[in-house]
Order: C-alpha cells, then structure tokens, then sequence
C-alpha cells in the first residue's frame, strides 16, 4: 500500500514585491478596498487569481449588483455609495449599466449590468488610485511574524513567490488568509447552496414580455403536474442590457448526499460544476419549448465558476446576525448600510426574509465585523466577515461588500498611520473619511431620489 503523504522538500522563493497594503481577492470586496487603500497615498497591491475583477459578478456570470438599495419607509432608494457612485458611472459611460428594477416580488430593487463592461470598469477604477493588479495568481499561504502578517504566498505560472506587506485585507471570500494566519473562524453544518448562472440569447423581448413572471409559473405548473422537476423554487430570468440576451439564475448544485456543495473542497467543486451544465441543459431545454420568444434562443454563456454564498465566517469581536438585518440595527462604529433582505438558499428553495415594510428598510455595518481576531495587521471584508449564517445570508450580495471594501482600504491608511495594527484604528476618524469620500454610514436618512426603475425589460 503506498504512503498517503509525500514530502515537499523545502525552498527558497523569490519576493515578488512589498507594498503597504496587499489585498488578495478581486470581488467587490477586493476592488473597493484596493479603491480606497491606493487612493489614501499607500501603496497597493490587489492579488486576483482570475485574469479580470469583479468576483461573483463577473467568474460567476451574476450580472446583477445586488443590495444597492434599501426600501425606506416605502421608497425605494440607492444607500451604497462612495467610491461605487464612480464604478457606476464608469459602467454607465462604457453603455454597460441597466436602469434598477424591481426583484424579489417587487420588494427589492437590483440593478443589471454588462459583464465585459464591469472587468473594463473595475479595472480603471482600481488602477485610477495607482494600485497595483497581479492576475492569474493564487494566494496559497502565509508567512507570520508572530502575531503579525508579513508576507503571503503566490503561486503561478511564474511559480512561488512571496509579496510582502505591512498591512492585509482578506477579501478572498473564503477568508483563506485569515484561516491560515490563525483567525477563528465558522463553518455551518448545513451551507448555503451554491448555483451555476447562465446566460440565453437570442430571444424575441417583445413576445416575451414579462418572461420572468412566465417562466416562474411555468416551471411551477409542471412540477404541480408532476412531469418536470426542477433543481429549486423561486427562479429568476432577467433582462440583460440589451433584451436580446436574458440571465438565468436557477440552478442549485448539491452532493450526493443532499448537502450544499463546499467551495474549499475542490473534488465538490469539480462535481458541481458538471452538476450545473447539466441542470443548465436541462432547464434551458423546458424554458425553449414551453416559453413565448424564447423558442429560437440558445445559451450563449455559462459562467467561468459556480458561485459560492458561503464557506467560512470569520469571528471577531462582533457577528452581525439576523436580528440585526431584520431589526434595522444600529452601530456606534458604522462604516455604511446594508439594505438587503436575509436570502436563504436551503435545500430546493430560496428563503426571503424582509425587515418590516413600515421600517426604514436598512442596518448599519460595525467595523467590528471586519476585525479578525488574534492576526494585529489584517481586515477582512466580503462574505467571509464576521457574521452569523443567517446574517450573512443578507450581508454577503454586492452593495454590502462594497461598504466593508471601501472601509476596510480607509482604514488600513489610518492602522498603518499608527502602530499598525486594525485595533488601534480611530472609528472617528474612520467615519469621518469615509463620509468625506461619499460613503453613506446610514445615521440620517437618505434624501436622494431613486433612479428610473425599469419595469419591462
């Protein structure tokens, strides 16, 4: 029987570079904090292992920002803003941005936009600051300074190498650098399900109207007829910028077991990907036979990646939870608003959980959640901050991680201004920085109007 283990001899790598910030993860996470890291003076580096930014948006074909807006007291209007104000209008110039329009059982409002478009954009907006991109690049490991991070591992096709920093932000999604350094973190028994986006061309919109009421119905009379079953409720058939081409998020990719597929296990990952095509065949197949102007479509693209809601959650010093999303909390530390409601992907379905129609619609975002604990020189920002599930499960969509993005890069100008470390952070002066910058901390109410909501397309 032959070792299960082999051993890897030791080696010697070459630095790669040494920047103030590093930031690893090129999501929204990863861009506004780079954003705001780059343009405070520091120098910056942002580590994708893609060749483009944009994370779930763009490697995971999504193509809606999600949590822009909030619903207050009836209103729908957009609460994220900041350095995000100056990506949308990147994406508007570029032709690359649909007007918001009405989702979740017109609860919610959401905002399309061109794939190809948002790479173009992220990557003006990061470089305009004077940070750094290194693309096709993973980061596998880290190197510690007792308490303190001083390097992180790349691999490549260039091979190994080290870049070295004096301050980190983990927006990797996984929070892969806060594990490896050594930060608690979360793990839910039961995950949040993964889904496989593609994308249909080809379709007549004026016959199809408004297809994503159709199909709904559709998918649900024949699972009640019982000839068709489907991989979840709750589909969603979108418009995209131009109406010839629609989005589709419907698929929900498991184990043999049942369970949700894991995003750091990479034999379930490499299953769910082959699960996705599959159940993409198979829907897009019922959706061309049975819906009007859909009968001469075809799949034009299937994302690069599944994409991944949840794996681990790292615990600092505080978790936002549901009753805080659902409760329209409010933090003395506040770095900016999340307006979108608890979306609970369990098994075969989709839960929604709003906070109350009469409320202001939005919670505000502690700097806490951002600070792993027992690592002196890191953030961590995205949907691996620190939150339960069911937080989580709200404050892990677009608008969120561009907040926790921008503040985490203010924040790492003003640790780096001090001794270094997240926990010696002025939240003051923080907040100070990032109202000035645009940001929205959510302690009045918003008075900008909504934009046009685009209801038929």
């Amino acid at each position: 029987m032959s070792d299960p283990t082999v051993h890897l001899p030791a080696r010697d790598v070459p630095v790669l570079g040494e920047y103030d910030v590093v930031v690893i993860g090129g999501g929204p996470a990863g861009i506004m904090a780079a954003t705001a890291a780059s343009r405070s003076g520091r120098s910056t580096l942002l580590i994708e292992r893609y060749g483009f930014l944009g994370g779930a948006g763009t490697m995971g074909g999504l193509s809606t920002f999600c949590g822009l807006h909030a619903r207050v007291y009836g209103e729908d209007v957009r609460v994220i803003r900041g350095y995000t104000d100056e990506l949308l209008d990147r994406l508007e110039k570029l032709d690359g941005l649909n007007a918001p329009h009405l989702s979740v059982d017109n609860r919610i409002m959401a905002q399309a936009f061109d794939i190809s478009a948002y790479k173009i954009a992220a990557d003006d907006l990061v470089l305009a600051g004077g940070a750094d991109l290194l693309f096709h690049a993973s980061v596998q490991g880290v190197v510690m300074d007792d308490a303190r991070l001083a390097g992180v591992v790349v691999e490549s096709k260039s091979g190994a190498g080290v870049v070295r920093g004096r301050f980190f932000i983990d927006a990797s999604g996984d929070g892969d650098v806060a594990a490896w350094a050594g930060a608690p973190f979360e793990r839910s028994p039961h995950l949040l399900y993964p889904s496989l986006m593609f994308r249909i061309n080809g379709v007549d919109f004026v016959e199809a109207g408004e297809a994503w009421k159709t199909i709904r119905r559709l998918m649900e009379d024949a699972e009640a007829a019982g000839t068709h079953r489907f991989p979840r409720k709750k589909p969603i058939v979108r418009p995209q910028r131009n109406p010839l081409e629609w989005r589709s998020n419907l698929t929900q990719l498991s184990n043999d077991d049942g369970s949700a597929i894991d995003g750091t296990d990479v034999r379930q990952l490499t299953l769910g990907e082959i699960q996705g095509r599959r159940q993409v065949r198979e829907t897009f197949d019922f959706i061309r036979q049975v819906t009007p102007g859909f009968q001469d479509s075809y799949v034009v693209d299937i994302a690069p990646q599944i994409g991944i809601r949840e794996t681990r959650r790292i615990v600092g010093p505080y978790q936002l939870t549901e009753d805080d999303v659902l409760g329209c909390a409010d933090f003395d530390d506040t770095i900016g608003v999340n307006g979108w409601p608890v979306e609970a992907h369990v098994q075969g379905d989709v839960e929604f959980r709003f906070a109350p129609a009469d409320s202001r619609g939005y919670n505000q975002l502690p700097f806490r959640m951002l600070q792993p604990q027992g690592v002196d020189n890191l953030l961590v920002a995205g949907r691996c901050a620190s939150m339960t599930q069911l937080g989580q499960s709200s404050g892990r969509v677009t608008g969120p991680c561009f907040v926790m993005g921008q503040a985490a890069g203010t924040a790492a100008d003003l640790a780096l201004a001090g001794n270094g470390a997240s926990a010696a952070v002025d939240v003051a002066e923080l907040q100070r920085r990032l109202e000035r910058d645009g940001a929205y901390l959510g302690s009045s109410l918003p008075v900008q109007a909504a934009e046009p909501v685009e209801i038929t397309r």
